[in-house]
């Protein structure tokens, strides 16, 4: 194994073609050292409110996602997409108020986003496949690239998936881009807890998390009270799909399949996980686990030993 041990990529701006003038520079995370091994790479594909360095990079309690990944055998990548964490701004972002227009980051461009990705770390690492972990939205546009590149695929972890549901008439203007607060974030992040129920959430680790969250966006404390610029592209894919359309065919994907998610959590219930599980039909294995008293956020909860341990076991199987 090579003496790798933290590292930032960052993935060419140059434009693929002469009819895509604008191709975003992306951060690409490796972390590998210890046991972990450069020709078993997994990818973190975040989620749709904030990157890497708040989730699989974080450490809670000293401990992160990625050190669990390596201490047994992988390497861990994680990818920002455009608009998010240390990878470029959609130009449009640059304004100091949002402007009207169709929201950035859909599915689609955030899928060639994670090819691009994918084929560097094949790159660097020589090996034959990347095997992935994606959160909430970010299994949307996994889903598209994996359908449709099977022979770069692994394994795949689907935590928290955001699936099809009719539950919405349509979608309305959302903007091309958000500002979001701490106190939004903070609240999302405790409200599926049930009444009665304990506080799940890392509290003592929040302060930190706040901190790394805000630095995200060098203009976060011109505002008050601070706040993130927020590519609204997820969103607008999440409202698609429950309003009957989901970004990707379930069937398209050949890759085994672990869909993790918490028993409190309201975007993945039970009905969602039996509806991909069954939709995922041409995998070559797939298998629902649900974590306890843990919800969509589990990976900044206590209940994140659970969630890595059964990722790993997910992912270690042969």
């Amino acid at each position: 194994m090579a003496d790798v041990q933290k590292r930032v990529l960052n993935l060419s701006d140059a434009p693929l073609s002469s009819d895509a003038p604008w191709q975003p520079r992306l951060q690409l995370h490796e972390q590998t050292f210890g046991n972990a091994d450069r020709k078993r790479p997994v990818l973190y594909v975040h989620g749709g409110t904030f990157a890497s360095d708040n989730s699989m990079l974080f450490k809670f309690g000293g401990v992160s996602w990625a050190d669990e990944l390596n201490k047994a055998g992988f390497s861990a990548w994680a990818l920002d997409f455009a608009g998010f964490g240390g990878s470029e701004l959609y130009p449009e972002m640059a304004n100091a108020m949002p402007t009207p227009g169709e929201p950035l980051g859909r599915a689609p461009e955030a899928a060639r986003q994670i090819e691009r990705a994918v084929h560097a770390i094949i790159a660097e690492t020589g090996a034959e496949r990347v095997s992935i972990i994606a959160h909430s939205w970010g299994t949307m546009p996994v889903g598209l690239f994996a359908g449709g590149h099977p022979e770069l695929v692994g394994r795949i972890v689907l935590f928290g998936p955001v699936v099809r549901r009719e539950i919405l008439k349509s979608v309305p203007p959302l903007g091309p881009w958000r500002f979001l607060t701490v106190e939004e974030q903070h609240k999302r992040f405790v409200e599926d807890v049930p009444a009665g129920q304990p506080a799940v959430l890392a509290e003592a680790d929040f302060p930190v998390w706040t901190a790394v969250y805000l630095r995200a966006d060098p203009t976060s404390s011109s505002r008050t009270p601070p706040s993130v610029k927020t590519p609204n592209g997820p969103v607008a894919d999440i409202m698609t799909a429950w309003s009957g359309s989901l970004a990707y065919d379930p069937a398209k994907i050949k890759s085994p399949v672990a869909i993790i998610r918490g028993e409190w959590d309201s975007l993945c219930n039970d009905a969602d996980a039996a509806w991909l599980l069954a939709s995922l039909s041409s995998a070559l294995e797939k298998t629902d686990i649900k974590i306890p008293k843990a919800t969509h956020l589990m990976h900044l909860e206590t209940g994140r030993t659970a969630l890595y341990q059964a990722s790993i076991d997910f992912l270690k199987a042969k």
